[in-house]
């Protein structure tokens, strides 16, 4: 076919200066001016004044005036800025973000371990912490014992007091409804329609932020990774469950209720394997972990008890294809048809200009063989525009959990910045 896209092998990304978005855009009606130039001078790292007023199409009093008002609060301050080639006449002046200015908490919850970043207000990491889980679904008090174990753990690291922490983001697989903080169903709770954000709360006494994991590693390419400069993309998400994020002009778009792209619940096929969430036909069920291992199960003639990982079953499953075996080859082969399937409506109904792939499962090369991009552009009506690019990322495993700490930073700055400036 002559308008096959590439699929591209992206590595984890070098460390760029500053975090968040970088394309500024319309004006976004949901932010003040003010939270505007602060967010504008955290993307780029550092900025001067005149960099700001071009950005934002302001006026240069507008942004002297308010960048005074965020340097009054703490939030910014002056460095001296790149130095000129000449010798003569004064350094240029530039704006920071003052890093100690807040503290927020990052948590990718997951089934083999959690993962924990502490992020200062520039979004810069100062520590960050792992708690091996076992994988079964546990009860919310269970949960919120192993959120305390991880903070804990995660605060002694980098040796500061929850007093200074003024907000958690946390990401986990499920149904998770953004506005309320409420887990409508989730493989890691036993109970459906779970109030974290309410327990979180009233045990930890600060603020919670709660998204699927799918959107919380979407907003780690947002604000550090590949999407940073980018207005339209989505990610796939592959390991214990399939998820989705998708950003359109710039933004994490999560539907009408919070709730939207489930990807992996999206029906492939009508009555047809069971999905753990208790419907049937869901794209989840056939590319899942607990998918393969239902195949491998059978395919291997291996009986698969509670001692065992998934993880392992996979590995030897995963052997076997590459060494000929052929109803192994015929499992991933299937998962592939079925990926293709999915892709192919993602593009189909959003027209992305990339897709990134990311998650465990992502390095079963099967799941993006060639065959597996030729299908899902004969599955879709792409006529002669250009093809949407389909990447493969390989970000270390706390890239979830930066993720949350964006959600944490992005929901938090309001906040804060028009607390601390109305307190001068």
């Amino acid at each position: 076919m002559n308008n096959l896209g590439n699929i591209v092998k992206i590595h984890e990304p070098a460390p760029l200066e500053g975090c968040g978005p970088l394309l500024t855009g319309a004006p976004d009606t949901t932010a003040g001016l003010k939270q505007r130039v602060f967010e504008v001078v955290r993307a780029n790292g550092r900025a001067a004044r005149a960099d700001i007023t071009r950005a934002l199409n302001s006026s240069a009093g507008s942004v002297t005036s308010l960048t005074a008002e965020l340097i009054g609060a703490n939030l910014l301050r002056e460095v001296e800025g790149t130095p000129r080639e000449q010798t003569r006449g004064r350094p240029p002046v530039a704006l920071e973000v003052v890093p100690e200015a807040a503290h927020v908490i990052g948590i990718k919850l997951s089934y083999k371990r959690h993962t924990a970043v502490l992020t200062d207000f520039a979004g810069n990491v100062v520590a960050d912490a792992a708690l091996a889980t076992a994988d079964i679904a546990r009860s919310l008090p269970q949960l919120l014992k192993e959120i305390d174990t991880l903070i804990d753990r995660l605060l002694r690291k980098g040796q500061i007091g929850k007093a200074r922490v003024q907000a958690v983001g946390i990401g986990m697989p499920g149904i998770i409804d953004h506005l309320t903080g409420v887990v409508q169903w989730s493989s890691l709770l036993q109970n459906r329609d779970a109030d974290l954000r309410g327990a979180f709360g009233a045990q930890f006494q600060m603020p919670l932020y709660l998204d699927n994991d799918a959107n919380v590693l979407t907003l780690a390419e947002l604000w550090f990774g590949a999407g940073r400069a980018m207005t339209d993309f989505a990610v796939v998400t592959i390991e214990n469950g399939v998820g989705m994020g998708l950003v359109l002009n710039n933004r994490l778009y999560r539907g009408a209720h919070g709730m939207g792209l489930e990807l992996g619940h999206t029906k492939v096929q009508l009555d047809g394997a069971l999905c753990r969430c208790g419907q049937r036909g869901c794209l989840e069920a056939y590319l899942a972990d607990y998918a393969l291992t239902r195949e491998a199960a059978i395919a291997l003639d291996h009986a698969f008890d509670s001692t065992e990982s998934r993880q392992e079953l996979l590995d030897v499953l995963f052997e076997k294809a590459k060494a000929g075996h052929q109803s192994a080859q015929t499992i991933f082969r299937r998962a592939g048809r079925y990926l293709s399937v999915g892709l192919a409506n993602v593009v189909q109904l959003f027209d992305p200009a990339l897709i990134i792939l990311s998650g465990e499962r992502m390095r079963y090369d099967y799941l993006y063989a060639d065959e597996v991009l030729a299908e899902m552009h004969k599955l879709t009506l792409s006529g002669s525009r250009k093809s949407c690019e389909v990447a493969i990322h390989a970000w270390g495993d706390l890239v979830w959990a930066r993720g949350a700490s964006a959600l944490a930073l992005s929901e938090l700055t309001d906040t804060i910045i028009n607390a601390k400036v109305a307190a001068q």
